[in-house]
């Protein structure tokens, strides 16, 4: 049986605005549980991803261990990135969904399926992400009132008395680009992969489905930066578990978020009757 969400894959040109719709602030609880019922599911694939997130935040901060400045600044970007990161994630809860099989191979190249509109995506958060490590390094330089701090010593060296300024404007940096990240990114990719949406469109989408829905949004922030610190705080090995669950509970966030697009046969009864 064809879905809803694949009758339009070869007509993308004439794909109407998505639809968003309004949802209550406790449904990111929802897409968490449906996010670990995906995981369990087909946990070899999730893993994968899971291990890929983990591994590159221990490479980090093995490589930056002296340089806690630019271990900031890069775990911050990887945040910025995760979107994008998560891709294979997303494939994964939509071959699901479809009652397709759990393989990881077809996830590792679904980014050809939309690969120009994606990959505008992707330099638009990379240019985001380049400009914040340049930000980040600005704040350390103009606010931080001690030498640079080293992995080991970071929180002790960094939650000082004199260095709370140096916080607040670093957390008030961080949260500008963050907040224009999340905005972006809340359900454009799954857009893109999953009706072969234009990029600008599918931004264009993610910012309406956080300004109709705040307080939902604001509940789906914190739980993503809850289980990211969580994995950040066990060392990055964390991440091999909570990553996955929040790559698929965001395209768990975009079924509810945005209406699918209705069937060949709707449609055109749809504009008979009308």
């Amino acid at each position: 049986m064809t879905q809803p969400n694949e009758a339009s894959r070869d007509d993308a040109p004439g794909l109407p605005f998505p639809s968003v719709r309004t949802i209550s602030a406790a449904a990111p609880f929802g897409w968490i549980s449906r996010g670990v019922a995906d995981l369990l599911r087909c946990p070899i694939p999730s893993l994968f991803y899971g291990f890929c997130f983990a591994g590159m935040g221990l490479l980090v901060t093995f490589v930056f261990e002296n340089h806690y400045q630019y271990t900031s600044a890069l775990t911050s970007g990887f945040l910025l990135l995760g979107p994008f990161l998560a891709m294979g994630l997303y494939e994964i809860s939509r071959r699901h969904e479809l009652g397709q099989s759990c393989s990881l191979a077809p996830t590792l190249i679904v980014w050809r399926r939309n690969a120009g509109n994606i990959g505008i995506f992707a330099v638009v958060l990379g240019v985001v992400f380049l400009v914040w490590a340049r930000a980040s390094l600005v704040v350390f330089a103009l606010f931080y009132t001690n030498e640079m701090p080293n992995l080991s010593g970071f929180l002790g060296q960094v939650l000082r008395f004199e260095n709370l300024e140096f916080i607040g404007v670093y957390f008030a940096v961080g949260l500008l680009f963050a907040t224009l990240v999340f905005a972006a990114s809340v359900v454009s990719i799954p857009l893109m992969l999953d009706r072969n949406q234009d990029a600008i469109t599918a931004m264009l989408a993610s910012f309406t489905a956080l300004v109709r829905n705040p307080g939902a949004m604001i509940v789906w922030a914190f739980l993503i930066v809850t289980f990211t610190l969580v994995g950040f705080l066990s060392f990055h090995l964390g991440l091999t578990v909570l990553m996955p669950i929040i790559g698929h509970a965001t395209w768990h966030a975009y079924r509810a978020l945005v209406e699918p697009l209705p069937a060949p046969g709707q449609a055109a009864s749809s504009s008979t009757t009308g």
